[in-house]
């Protein structure tokens, strides 16, 4: 069964997609006219990849809903329940509208809600995949939740921040004005949930929401670019990079064990190295890696949230050499830190 080339337009959700090869095959038997990766922390993976792709920081359903012509989202959930718990997710955002679902985890073709019924017949062919049809089960409430697939002891996080860690296969959130509150599932982390929110009113039904490691791979690491230029500041939102980070950055401060984390995964691969601010209480959702440059300090009788604003305000808006920049904070913090990574070249 054959599609004619350039007929069909593939959405790509995840980094495993990438780092299993999977992305690279499809684009192979299928040869879509374009290839889109959606989200946010799949793009290290595709980056890396090397593949011509185009990248739109927007959940899968956004992506879907405003692209014409003929669409499917392809995924590989990190077991094959999650796989199709990501499409039934997806589906519900879409309602009638339909989707056909490529899960490379169960090598299953999902055609949702009535969904494209001949495009799933050609990629079911094309790629030896099963073809089965579903209607999703997911009642989207305002500012409730409902995380579905995890597991137990895992890291459970919004907007890229960690809540806390799952105690059950789905966690239930329910959020009111400012608050977010765990209601079933959940093994809360106060500090995180205060963090998702920040004093705001806040829909917890519309954020992102995951369980599990961001991913599985390391980075590729990159030598470092430049020396002097701009600093970014992120606190709390490493899935922010992407989106904020400037053409001239020299460097990333990253306030948070989990931020600094994201953001030196993110980094490495484009060499630019990060200054992490800490108090030791990561959750590990994504392997360790950090650009030459980079230091990582813990803070020892303060709230790491306190000191990054602290030096974050202090942060020029305009061009800074990078080293000389991070052995000024050094010296200023003194003995309220202690440096737990160093890859200055020169100290």
């Amino acid at each position: 069964m054959n599609i004619p080339e350039g007929f069909v337009v593939m959405v790509v959700h995840g980094p495993e997609i990438f780092d299993r090869g999977d992305v690279a095959w499809l684009m192979e038997k299928i040869v879509p006219r374009r290839v889109i990766v959606a989200g946010v922390m799949a793009r290290t993976a595709a980056e890396e990849s090397g593949l011509p792709l185009e990248f739109i920081a927007q959940p899968p359903s956004r992506v879907i809903c405003g692209l014409d012509g003929q669409v499917f989202l392809a995924n590989r959930g990190k077991t094959t329940l999650s796989g199709r718990i990501f499409g039934n997710i997806v589906a519900s955002r879409l309602g009638e509208s339909g989707l056909v679902h490529l899960e490379c985890s169960s090598r299953t073709i999902y055609c949702w809600n009535n969904g494209n019924k001949k495009l799933a017949g050609i990629l079911a062919g094309l790629t030896g995949f099963e073809e089965t049809e579903l209607r999703s089960t997911v009642n989207l409430k305002e500012n409730v939740r409902e995380i579905q697939g995890c597991i137990p002891g895992e890291a459970v996080y919004v907007n890229g921040i960690v809540i806390g860690r799952a105690t059950a296969e789905v966690v239930v959130l329910q959020s009111t004005g400012s608050l977010i509150e765990p209601i079933f599932g959940l093994d809360p982390k106060p500090p995180g949930l205060e963090k998702v929110s920040r004093g705001r009113n806040f829909d917890i039904s519309t954020a992102w929401c995951k369980s599990g490691p961001l991913r599985s791979a390391a980075p590729q690491m990159k030598d470092r670019i430049l020396s002097k230029g701009r600093v970014l500041v992120i606190d709390h939102c490493g899935h922010e990079v992407y989106a904020r980070i400037p053409e001239d950055c020299c460097g990333v401060l990253a306030i948070g064990d989990d931020t600094t984390g994201v953001c030196g995964h993110i980094c490495s691969h484009r060499g630019i190295p990060v200054l992490g601010i800490v108090d030791g209480d990561r959750d590990v959702i994504i392997p360790s890696a950090f650009a030459p440059g980079s230091v990582v300090m813990e803070i020892i009788a303060e709230r790491d949230d306190d000191v990054g604003k602290e030096i974050a305000r202090n942060v020029p808006d305009v061009p800074i050499v990078w080293d000389e920049w991070v052995g000024e904070i050094i010296r200023y913090l003194d003995k309220r830190m202690r440096i737990i990574i160093d890859l200055r070249e020169e100290i």
